[in-house]
């Protein structure tokens, strides 16, 4: 039997093996190093199914969904752990519950859009670049469904205006794809990159959306910013599973709002999914279709859609 290292030693050396195929792992990273630590705690030589679960329940979380997605994070570790430590026990997949629940999103409606927009034009400092700066950048996640990760590390280089396309590289899995915008947000960007150069010099910083310093956003700052306007400023409460508004219910927002449009204009639904799914970076199909879980009108209208069928009535 070969087993070398400390705990933090087999984690680091699965991160690494991982992460050559390009997975960032940075909350499993953290979660794995946090099994190094307890098991090292434990003073044990060996991943037992006792150990996996007292670590998963030593959570600061005391939920079953937590306990569970700690256990699903281990799994991988232990599967790579086998090669070196035979007697490596993989803990069962629901061992202490599902790790996945799909939760509803907050979906916003076309008024809560424009009110969104409005309120982020009033932030302050009047007449200021944080104002442009969020109303910009909502806007573009709002109309391309961008992750709130790819868009604050967009370069100016990679906002081609003239042609109106976007050179997205900083994606989730490493994914390099080009995303192109309608005229209409291509226009906006273009009147919020004539404003901020008048702001702020490029020396400062190549990202394209920046704050009052000239510095690049942050996605922090981004996320109280939506708290602010919404839970504060609006009184908005969300609606779903969810107790705050998320940057990424933007994102949800997009490609929800892009399917209804291609039911209601009764498009070749699996051509134009598949189109959607390529454009917003997704892997596979069904990690698209899994946004439209729960959502009462895609629901609605799928229902309407199969009793046609059942009906024989053409589509």
């Amino acid at each position: 039997m070969n087993i070398t290292g400390g705990w933090a030693a087999r984690v680091a050396a699965y991160l690494a093996y991982r992460r050559s195929f390009g997975f960032e792992l940075a909350i499993d990273g953290r979660q794995l190093e946090s099994f190094a630590r307890f098991a090292d705690r434990r003073g044990t030589e060996h991943l037992t199914l006792d150990l996996a679960a007292d670590w998963a329940r030593d959570s600061k979380r005391a939920s079953s969904i937590s306990w569970a997605r700690r256990i699903e994070t281990l799994r991988g570790f232990a599967k790579f752990q086998m090669r070196t430590d035979p007697t490596t026990v993989i803990p069962p997949r629901n061992l202490l519950g599902r790790g996945h629940r799909r939760l509803v999103p907050h979906i916003f409606t076309e008024q809560e859009i424009r009110t969104l927009l409005a309120e982020a034009s009033l932030l302050g400092p009047p007449g200021g670049l944080r104002p442009a700066t969020c109303c910009a950048l909502f806007g573009l996640l709002l109309t391309t469904g961008l992750r709130i990760s790819e868009a604050i590390h967009l370069t100016v280089a990679d906002v081609d205006l003239d042609a109106g396309v976007l050179d997205v590289r900083n994606s989730k899995c490493h994914q390099h794809r080009y995303v192109a915008m309608h005229d209409t947000v291509t226009r906006q960007l273009r009147e919020y990159a004539n404003f901020r150069d008048r702001f702020v010099p490029d020396r400062c910083s190549d990202r394209f959306f920046r704050g009052e310093s000239g510095q690049p956003v942050t996605q922090r700052q981004m996320l109280y910013t939506l708290h602010a306007i919404c839970e504060r400023q609006l009184g908005w409460k969300p609606r779903g599973d969810y107790r705050h508004h998320r940057l990424h219910d933007l994102r949800h927002t997009f490609i929800v709002r892009s399917a209804l449009r291609f039911y209601r204009e009764e498009e070749d639904i699996g051509r134009c999914l598949s189109a959607l799914s390529i454009y917003v970076g997704h892997a596979k199909v069904v990690d698209t279709y899994w946004y439209f879980t729960g959502i009462p009108e895609l629901m609605n209208i799928a229902g309407e859609r199969f009793q046609r069928y059942v009906e024989g009535v053409p589509a």
